[in-house]
């Protein structure tokens, strides 16, 4: 690990949060892979004098999620229909309800790799455990993705023409920045 010990503060200014969605059923060429921004958070990287000393917050507000990129479909995602995505989140996803997690452990690889990270994450006022690598690099560069399976939280996956279209269960929650 190549950072100092020491808390490290993260946001949008240092760093991207961002959500990745993909989609399934009999109908899913109409629909869109989504790359969702989360505009408005901030996270506290506490790196100890070894990787078991690590510890990570972070608090977003669910209503600053909004749709960067959409790819695939029948026809290019429009403004509305990103309208209506983030109208979606915050009615029906995430309602309007902040996202917290808390790391419970951490633990460094053998010879520098990657910090296995284990914490809450709140999402709806439900919390569950999530796990997932923080990678650290040489130029104080990091990156991290969990993989957060929506119904755990509560959350009904999205889906349209009678559920021949929905958004995967499974989405991926990436954190990609520097310190």
């Amino acid at each position: 690990m190549s950072i100092p010990a020491g808390v490290h503060r993260l946001g949008p200014g240092s760093a991207t949060l961002s959500v990745r969605t993909g989609r399934s059923g009999a109908a899913a060429k109409a629909g869109h892979d989504l790359v969702i921004r989360v505009s408005s958070w901030e996270a506290s990287l506490e790196i100890g004098e070894d990787s078991a000393q690590t510890t990570m917050e972070l608090t977003a507000d669910a209503t600053s999620l909004r749709v960067q990129e959409g790819t695939g479909g029948m026809k290019p995602l429009g403004d509305d229909d990103k309208a209506n995505i983030h109208k979606s989140i915050d009615d029906e996803v995430l309602k309007r309800q902040d996202i917290t997690f808390q790391s419970t452990q951490t633990e460094g690889a053998p010879g520098g790799g990657p910090i296995s990270v284990k914490g809450d994450l709140t999402l709806r006022g439900r919390t569950q455990p999530v796990e997932f690598d923080l990678a650290i690099g040489a130029e104080s560069t990091l990156s991290a993705t969990a993989v957060v399976k929506q119904t755990a939280w509560g959350i009904k996956p999205y889906s349209a023409l009678f559920g021949a279209l929905k958004v995967q269960d499974e989405v991926e929650v990436v954190l990609d920045g520097h310190l």
